[in-house]
């Protein structure tokens, strides 16, 4: 197909690829169990701490120094194994990895995320998105300003990304212009947060859920040329 060694399809992973919604539920349910409601909410008052230092999702570290607040009490020590031993295939969303495979005849796919050099490596292994798109994955802080690098790694001469949140989007789309077709996966709470606030561009493409790229032909990603 003409165009399609061209094209380098981009994927966002937390609510766009996997319900990263419900892991966190199920990281909260966890921590409430072993130490209730007052607990549950330090965990996350730490997590959204260490987001705004950060600037990405940092659960280990937010363990870490969960840890530090209460040394004496064994149970911390199963939170890390929780997490790392967390069945994230579950949370794929319905058919996102046939997504994968569907866009790869039209260009290669790759994951492009935001996160650690740890733990989000390891949830896109367990997910099995890893091995969907045969290791082309690029984790980074602030993937919007890593673009320059996204060319270097994987050179093409259009782009398509595909996000939970429009202003990723929008700040992508202000660097790479017509090169990038963006889609906007109104999937999560981002994406719920976002509706009828018209202070991001238009995406070129919406869809509900993910699995509706099952069913776009390679005409569908070039709406911004």
């Amino acid at each position: 197909m003409a165009g399609a060694d061209e094209t380098v399809f981009l994927f966002d992973v937390d609510n766009t690829l996997l319900d990263n919604d419900r892991v966190e539920a199920d990281i909260g349910a966890h921590v409430e169990e072993l130490f209730g409601a007052v607990g549950r909410d330090r965990f996350w008052a730490i997590f959204e701490a260490l987001r705004g230092e950060f600037g990405f999702a940092n659960y280990l570290g937010t363990v870490q120094r969960f840890r530090l607040e209460a040394l004496q009490d064994p149970r911390v020590l199963g939170l890390s194994s929780f997490l790392l031993g967390y069945p994230f295939a579950r949370r794929v969303y319905p058919r996102a990895l046939e997504a994968l495979a569907h866009v790869r005849r039209f260009g290669r796919t790759v994951i492009l995320s935001d996160g650690d050099a740890v733990f989000q490596p390891h949830k896109i292994r367990r997910a099995g998105i890893w091995d969907a798109v045969e290791g082309r994955v690029l984790i980074y802080v602030h993937k919007e300003r890593m673009l320059e690098d996204v060319q270097h790694h994987y050179p093409g001469q259009r782009y398509v990304m595909v996000d939970d949140k429009p202003g990723i989007l929008a700040a992508m789309k202000e660097i790479w212009g017509t090169r990038l077709t963006t889609v906007f996966a109104q999937q999560g709470h981002y994406a719920r947060a976002s509706q009828g606030i018209a202070s991001h561009p238009r995406p070129d493409m919406t869809v509900e859920h993910v699995a509706q790229l099952t069913d776009c032909n390679y005409s569908d990603f070039a709406l911004s040329a």
